[in-house]
């Protein structure tokens, strides 16, 4: 029963990390353009 108040608590800052980076990266902008990067690999010209 004492495992649970110390895993409770970590695991709720674990999550708040977690949402945390998320609304960071998403304000950043790191999730606006979801199609270049895959048609960068399709389109690589070696010169």
């Amino acid at each position: 029963m004492n495992v649970i108040f110390v895993m409770l608590p970590l695991a709720l800052v674990m999550a708040g990390l977690f949402v945390w980076a998320c609304v960071r990266a998403i304000r950043q902008g790191e999730f606006d353009d979801l199609e270049t990067p895959a048609l960068r690999a399709v389109f690589d010209d070696d010169d």
